[in-house]
């Protein structure tokens, strides 16, 4: 789900447009709606602000699935770099442009911070809040770590021995790192983590043991947690996850810390009124669908689905909240 890896400072960037994929539905069964008054004739684009493989790739192309029934022609591409930066300072050319959306989440907040960029998501139109993911913590099985307790140990003993694999600097699983090391009374500062910006170099990473521990998105690593080729230590979400039910989360495991993965989707800033309202419209209409709820079910996203003013309230709770975390490990 990452990209090659970069110690905390991930500002080499590439950007990568891989082989767009389209999809189309009748005219008829689009005809009239508001969301196609809005597109007229143009199909929508759908940014992943990051390599294929991840969380917002997959976001993105079930999106494209649920929605060509009542969306039409729609096209899916990728920009990858500096946790979903490189992509948003592209996206925010696209001003007034009701036919271009772009995934974004948690791990861009967490971004926009770490890599001072000069554009952030008050630059976007936010329309919808879609999904949570819980964060899985997890060793290679060959390890000598069997329980969160000799991590947290571990940890408590010299944090710069520890390496930590996760997502782009100043993402969820930085975050999350971050959070563990306040836990546990050591200083988030001394911090020794390995950002990966995209792709499966991540995975890569965990499987060889370069570093002590893994951090990842709960759909993203569950293939390798329950084939036996990584041993979960616990989850990041209030709840156990669906699909790895026999996993504790952190408060279970005596650690007071909680983080939920949120993914959504924004358009450019200045659309209209109108368009904004027919695209949330459009949007919500596929989080209800048969075919969005049987993809919350096989990955294992929770729903999250939040709108309007709410979202736009919930977002910038979200740019506080991270921010704060992030000073604290250094990169606010």
């Amino acid at each position: 789900m990452r990209h090659s890896p970069t110690k905390v400072i991930p500002w080499v960037v590439a950007v990568l447009l891989t082989g767009a994929v389209v999809a189309t539905a009748p005219a008829e069964q689009r005809h009239g709606s508001p969301v196609a008054q809005v597109l007229g004739d143009r199909q929508l684009r759908l940014m992943a602000p990051a390599a294929p493989g991840g969380g917002w790739d997959q976001t993105a192309r079930e999106m494209q699935s649920s929605l060509q029934d009542s969306v039409g022609r729609t096209e899916v591409y990728n920009v990858t770099g500096a946790g979903g930066t490189v992509g948003l300072s592209q996206f925010v050319r696209y001003r007034g442009d009701p036919a271009q959306l772009m995934v974004t989440g948690l791990i861009m907040v967490g971004a926009v911070k770490a890599n001072d960029s000069p554009v952030s998501l008050d630059d976007t139109t936010p329309l919808i809040r879609l999904t949570t993911d819980a964060e899985v913590i997890a060793v290679p099985k060959d390890s000598p770590i069997r329980s969160l307790s000799d991590l947290t140990t571990r940890m408590r003993g010299d944090l710069r021995a520890v390496s930590i694999a996760g997502g782009s600097a100043g993402g969820a699983e930085h975050i999350l790192a971050g959070m563990l090391a306040q836990a546990v009374g050591a200083d988030p500062a001394q911090l020794s983590y390995v950002a990966h910006s995209g792709g499966g170099e991540l995975l890569s990473t965990a499987l060889s043991g370069r570093a002590t521990v893994a951090i990842s998105g709960v759909s993203e690593l569950e293939p390798q947690i329950t084939s036996g080729q990584m041993r979960a230590l616990a989850v990041s979400s209030a709840q156990r996850a669906p699909t790895l039910p026999d996993v504790p989360t952190l408060h279970e495991s005596g650690l007071d810390v909680e983080l939920d993965n949120w993914r959504g989707v924004v358009a450019p800033k200045g659309i209209s009124a109108e368009q904004e309202r027919a695209l949330e419209q459009a949007l919500l209409e596929m989080t209800r669908s048969p075919k969005w709820r049987e993809t919350l079910a096989e990955e294992g996203w929770g729903d999250a689905t939040l709108g309007g003013p709410e979202f736009e309230t919930f977002l910038r709770a979200e740019q506080d909240r991270v921010s704060d975390v992030l000073g604290k490990i250094g990169l606010g």
